[in-house]
C-alpha cells in the first residue's frame, strides 16, 4: 500500500487485500507474485500467508486485511487510486461483506477517485447486483486475448460511473470490439525477463477502434525485459487520454 505509485495511468494503490491465484494465461508472469514472494523473504507483515504452490505462491496467499480500510482516509489530498494492486477484489476468497466494506469506505471519501480492476468479471457482475457503486469508483476488467472478451460482457451490467478495460499483458489479436458502454481502454505490453513480444498491429487495431467508437485510449508500455524498456510511443506519440479527455484520441 502506498500514496505514491510508478503505474503511467493511477496515482496511488491501496491494497485492502493481498495475494491472488492464476485463472488464465495473462496471469503466467504476474508481477505481484514475483513482488510477493521478495516481500515475504523481507519479512513484510502482509506477505506472510502462502498460496496453492499450482496457482499462487510464496507470500501470494489471498489474504484480507480489515486494518486497510480506513488508509484513504488518511490521505489528506485527492488521489486516483488503483485498487488491489497486488490482488483481486472479485477473488472467490473475498467475502461479500468485505467487498462491501470496501466500497463503503470508497463512498466515503469521495475525494478520491478509485480504479478496481479485475480478471474475475462473472463473479464482479453478480456481485455488483448487491453493491451500490459511488460516483467516484471506476471498474474495469483485464482481458490479455481473444477467448477472454466473454469478461468484457460481463463488466457492461456493472452499473459504476465508468467502466473501463486494461487489455495488458496483450497477448494476441482481439479482432473486432464492441465497446459499448466502455468508457476507457488501457493497452499494454508485458515486462519481465520472461516477457511475451506485443505485435504494433494488434495495438493499432485497437487504438483505431477506439478512436472510431469515441473511447478514450491510453497505450501503457511495449513493456520487455522491464516495463520501460521498450518506452511508450505508438506511431510517433504517447497516447493518454482517460476519461474526461476524450479530445485527446483524435489521431
Amino acid at each position: 500500500m502506498s500514496d505514491r505509485s510508478s503505474i503511467e495511468w493511477t496515482e496511488a494503490t491501496w491494497n485492502p487485500s493481498t495475494g491472488c491465484d492464476r485463472i488464465s494465461a495473462g496471469c503466467d508472469h504476474c508481477y505481484a507474485l514475483t513482488l510477493a514472494k521478495r516481500l515475504k523473504a523481507m519479512g513484510s507483515e502482509k506477505y506472510q500467508n502462502d498460496g496453492d504452490p499450482r496457482t499462487s505462491g510464496p507470500g501470494f496467499g489471498l489474504t484480507i486485511h480489515p486494518d486497510s480500510l480506513d488508509v484513504p482516509r488518511r490521505w489528506r489530498q485527492p488521489r486516483v487510486v488503483f485498487v488491489n494492486s497486488m490482488s483481486d477484489l472479485f477473488h472467490a476468497r473475498v467475502p461479500l461483506d468485505f467487498v462491501q466494506q470496501v466500497v463503503q469506505t470508497m463512498r466515503e471519501t469521495p475525494q478520491h477517485t478509485y480504479q478496481v480492476l479485475t480478471k474475475r468479471a462473472r463473479r464482479l457482475r453478480l456481485l455488483s447486483e448487491r453493491i451500490e457503486w459511488p460516483a467516484n469508483v471506476w471498474v474495469g476488467t483485464s482481458v490479455e486475448s481473444a477467448d477472454q472478451l466473454h469478461r468484457v460482457d460481463d463488466l457492461r451490467r456493472v452499473r459504476s460511473a465508468i467502466r473501463f478495460l486494461s487489455l495488458e499483458p496483450l497477448l494476441g489479436p482481439l479482432g473486432d470490439l464492441d465497446l459499448s458502454g466502455i468508457g476507457w481502454v488501457i493497452v499494454g505490453g508485458e515486462s519481465g525477463p520472461h516477457a511475451r513480444q506485443i505485435d504494433a498491429d494488434w495495438v493499432r487495431d485497437i487504438r483505431d477502434q477506439c478512436v472510431e467508437q469515441g473511447v478514450p485510449f491510453f497505450f501503457k508500455q511495449w513493456g520487455g525485459r522491464t516495463p520501460k524498456a521498450g518506452g511508450r510511443e505508438l506511431d510517433g506519440r504517447t497516447w493518454d487520454a482517460m476519461p474526461g479527455l476524450a479530445a485527446q484520441i483524435a489521431i
